[in-house]
């Protein structure tokens, strides 16, 4: 595996890679990898030539008040991690090699981004949307490969790649969950013994709901149904709870699939993020 620091040298690589014919599949990530990133470097494994992994915590998509400093980081495990499952090239920059200067570009993806964590988040999306923008600029990749656990940051991203041909095509991955339904996301760690034990009430009351989605009811009363589940656990801080189209993200006011449930809440210092697509 080929760990490069810079830009110049992540292009001088891809620009041999290209020269053969060969096709690039990049999994952007911000690393402290679990099961769940090395699910989307299995993927891209089993269906392009080369797979790039970038790895770089984005401070423009962290608010002032956000985990940013205390984000876990373990380069050594992470590259360790990627190598085991065959990625071919690992770019790890600086934020110095990222940002030279005080960026005064920034990418924006109207309408997507205003529901669901945009309402809380002021400004995440921008981050996201820009640096993703910076990071397809760098590699030119075939297919670049997310998680659906983010599920409004795959439809951003999305829509961001087709409304500025950028050339590559977005593939979601399914959630990998802990045996007990948990999503797996860096920010478990921040759980105590006694919050991991609940945690996986947020993907039941979810699975609730889309339960009763399939049976036939409405998007309100899907997340009328979502909330009172998690009202009986009380260490529970419900941030939102939203029934929404699967592409648009406008308010799902009719009844039965198709539909995402989408829901955040604090756990302790953890914001858990879960969602479930209830296909038609």
């Amino acid at each position: 595996m080929r760990v490069a620091k810079t830009i110049n040298e992540t292009q001088a690589f891809l620009r041999n890679v290209r020269r053969d014919g060969k096709t690039v599949g990049l999994v952007p990530t911000m690393g402290a990898f679990h099961d769940g990133h090395l699910s989307l470097m299995q993927r891209a494994r089993n269906e392009e030539d080369i797979v790039a992994v970038s790895l770089f915590v984005n401070p423009t998509q962290f608010g002032p008040n956000e985990d940013f400093d205390g984000y876990t980081r373990d380069f050594e495990n992470d590259a360790r991690l990627a190598q085991g499952v065959g990625v071919d090239l690992l770019f790890a920059p600086e934020a110095e090699e990222m940002y030279p200067d005080r960026p005064l570009t920034t990418v924006h993806v109207d309408g997507l981004t205003e529901p669901l964590c945009g309402a809380f988040r002021e400004g995440h999306f921008d981050g996201v949307t820009t640096v993703c923008c910076k990071l397809f600029n760098i590699f030119s990749p075939d297919r670049a490969y997310f998680g659906r656990k983010d599920y409004q940051q795959v439809q951003v991203v999305r829509r961001m790649a087709i409304d500025l041909n950028l050339g590559v095509t977005i593939v979601p991955v399914p959630t990998v969950r802990e045996p007990d339904g948990l999503a797996m996301s860096s920010r478990n760690a921040y759980l105590t013994a006694e919050e991991r034990a609940v945690a996986p009430k947020l993907y039941e009351a979810l699975q609730a709901g889309a339960n009763a989605i399939r049976q036939g009811a409405c998007g309100p009363d899907a997340e009328a149904l979502i909330r009172d589940t998690l009202a009986a656990e009380p260490r529970f801080g419900l941030q939102y709870v939203s029934a929404l189209h699967p592409e648009t993200l406008e308010p799902a006011t009719w009844s039965g699939p198709p539909m995402v449930l989408a829901a955040a809440a604090f756990l302790g210092k953890a914001r858990l993020i879960d969602n479930v697509l209830v296909e038609a």
